[in-house]
C-alpha cells in the first residue's frame, strides 16, 4: 500500500450506492471536505446531499476516484468495471478483490489527520487501532497544529530553511510536552 491524502478540491470524485454503508461513507467523505457526485437510488440515504443520478450513470460519468458502498457484489463489479473503463480508481466497500485502494481509518483534529490502514486485511484491528488514536490525540491537538502552523508561517517568512523550520517546530513541541 502507498498512502496518500486526496484534495477533494482538485479530483472528480464519485460515490455509488445504497442504505447504510453508502451514509456511513458519504459522511466520512464530508468531514474530509468531498462533495462526491452521487449515484443512488436510494433518496433516503442520500437525504441532505445534493442531489443523486441512478445507480447507472455511473457508465458515463467522468471521474477520477469512486467508492462504491452498499451493493450487491455483482452490481459492484459492473459499476466499477464501468468507471475504471473511463479511468477512475474504484474501492468497493470490503471487497478487496474488486479494490484499487482502500479507504483508511481516520482520526481528524482540524487538519491533523491520523490514520491507520491494515490494506483491507483486518477492518477489526484498524478500527481498534483508530480508537486508541482517538484518546491519545483528543481535540485539543486542532488548536495545537494552528499554533504551530502559525508559528511555522512566521518563520518562514524570516526565510528559515527547512532544516530550521524543523528544529524550531520540535522545539516548540518538546517544551509543551505533548509528546512526552
Amino acid at each position: 500500500m502507498i498512502p496518500i491524502a486526496l484534495d477533494p478540491t482538485r479530483l472528480r470524485l464519485g460515490l455509488a450506492g445504497r442504505g447504510p454503508l453508502l451514509r456511513r461513507r458519504l459522511d466520512l467523505l464530508g468531514r474530509g471536505g468531498a462533495t462526491p457526485a452521487l449515484f443512488s437510488n436510494d433518496a433516503e440515504a442520500v437525504a441532505g446531499w445534493p442531489l443523486a443520478s441512478p445507480l447507472e450513470a455511473v457508465a458515463t460519468a467522468t471521474l477520477d476516484v469512486l467508492w462504491i458502498a452498499g451493493l450487491p457484489d455483482g452490481e459492484a463489479a459492473a459499476l466499477a468495471r464501468a468507471a475504471r473503463s473511463r479511468g477512475a480508481l474504484v474501492n468497493v466497500e470490503d471487497v478487496r478483490t474488486q479494490c484499487d485502494f482502500h479507504s483508511v481509518a481516520e482520526v481528524r483534529r482540524g487538519d491533523l489527520l491520523l490514520t491507520v490502514s491494515t490494506g483491507g486485511r483486518s477492518p477489526a484491528l484498524t478500527a481498534r487501532l483508530r480508537a486508541d488514536l482517538a484518546r491519545r490525540f483528543g481535540p485539543e491537538w486542532e488548536e495545537r497544529l494552528h499554533m504551530l502552523a502559525q508559528h511555522r508561517d512566521a518563520w518562514r517568512r524570516q526565510g528559515m530553511d527547512l532544516s530550521t523550520l524543523a528544529r524550531r517546530s520540535d522545539a516548540v513541541i518538546d517544551a509543551a510536552g505533548w509528546l512526552s
